[in-house]
């Protein structure tokens, strides 16, 4: 069980909520791997790989009370520098099924998509790290991935998405 304690006193000094967070449960929806080197019989003499690696995240509500499932999809595809060939694609759709209590609706959102994929995140690297090693690579071994980071970048894209939805069109002469 994992418990977080909010550092900011609540107003009129009541003591803030205590926030539990436990992972009821972890699974891989999806995986994929594809190893595009064997397929066209590239041979291994000069392979310098490029690793391409995107991240989305997706949660959702589950009818049980304070229950979310949370989504953490990853595509890496890698790439031979010297001809640009791809070597193999690997996507991942891995979930975890939170209890989430204590936390105020207005800090919820960030929660999921920030403190979640981070728990679950180890279990998705070694799984994307075995998947690599069996289909007859080294065995990938993802770099942290700054959840926070993707999130404030998912919030400034939207952000600039509006903008330019709200913004009027320009009128024709």
């Amino acid at each position: 069980m994992t418990e977080a304690q909010p550092q900011s006193a609540a107003p009129n000094g009541a003591t803030p909520p205590k926030v539990n967070m436990r992972i009821l449960a972890q699974y891989m929806r999806d995986l994929s791997f594809e190893n595009v080197a064997a397929q066209k019989k590239l041979q291994g003499g000069n392979v310098q790989p490029d690793i391409q690696v995107q991240v989305s995240l997706d949660a959702n509500k589950r009818e049980t009370e304070g229950q979310y499932d949370v989504a953490t999809k990853f595509k890496i595809t890698s790439r031979n520098k010297a001809d640009n060939e791809t070597l193999f694609i690997v996507e991942l759709d891995y979930v975890g099924l939170f209890l989430i209590e204590g936390v105020p609706q207005e800090q919820l959102h960030p929660f999921l998509l920030i403190e979640c994929p981070r728990m679950i995140f180890p279990f998705a690297r070694r799984i994307i790290s075995d998947v690599t090693r069996d289909g007859g690579f080294p065995p990938l071994n993802l770099d942290t991935v700054d959840f926070l980071a993707l999130y404030k970048q998912e919030l400034q894209r939207q952000a600039a998405l509006q903008a330019q939805n709200a913004a009027p069109a320009p009128v024709a002469n």
